[in-house]
């Protein structure tokens, strides 16, 4: 596959992607998919000409608590825009492949697997998160801090655990475990994955903590 789609929403108006790109660079595979699409459309409606009034917005998503955010923000999006009243009535988005356990064009386990590797488990922690109601112009914060390197992180981490060293949150009880981890992935510009590598810690664990 050229690409990855994490999550999709079709609105009246515009329409949001979640994708990884892979050899093509991000501009060629638009121009596909969107010239697929108005052909599809075109066909379907019976008209012609063209579809989309301005040329795509793109945004790198950096870390995986801001993919996280970003699903969560374009999948309440018809729930912002009061055309639905919860997020399952939507039939035009991806939230109904992560939720239904079919997935058609979404690849729903990368992102499942951040909240556990048990499949029924990370579907109902998906859903909870999801559900959780926030600003979301303030979620899809286009001026956010950029990620920090590993050096940066890793001299982050050591303040902000002491005198212990990263290697032994391995070992500590996991009540103290989590308590610290919270308090790293509250910092800004830390990601799930730089927290994981830097401590040795499974994905998993750091995620769900």
């Amino acid at each position: 596959c050229e690409y990855n789609i994490f999550a999709y929403c079709l609105m009246d108006n515009h329409i949001h992607l979640v994708i990884k790109e892979g050899k093509d660079p991000l501009e060629k595979l638009m121009k596909r998919i969107g010239v697929s699409y108005v052909y599809w459309y075109n066909w379907k409606y019976k008209r012609s000409g063209h579809l989309f009034q301005d040329r795509y917005k793109s945004e790198v998503i950096e870390d995986d608590r801001y993919l996280l955010e970003v699903i969560r923000y374009i999948h309440q999006n018809p729930l912002q825009a009061e055309m639905i009243t919860s997020l399952g009535e939507y039939r035009w988005s991806s939230y109904a492949e992560y939720t239904w356990q079919h997935s058609n064009i979404v690849d729903t386990n990368f992102i499942l697997e951040m909240f556990s590797r048990n499949n029924e488990t990370a579907r109902e922690l998906f859903i909870e998160y999801m559900g959780r109601m926030s600003d979301c112009e303030k979620e899809f914060n286009l001026e956010r801090t950029k990620r920090l390197t590993d050096e940066e992180a890793k001299e982050i981490i050591k303040n902000a655990i002491g005198n212990l060293a990263t290697t032994q949150l391995q070992s500590m009880a996991k009540d103290k475990r989590d308590d610290l981890l919270r308090k790293l992935k509250a910092i800004e510009g830390l990601s799930i994955r730089q927290i994981a590598r830097i401590t040795g810690l499974n994905f998993n664990v750091v995620a769900k903590a």
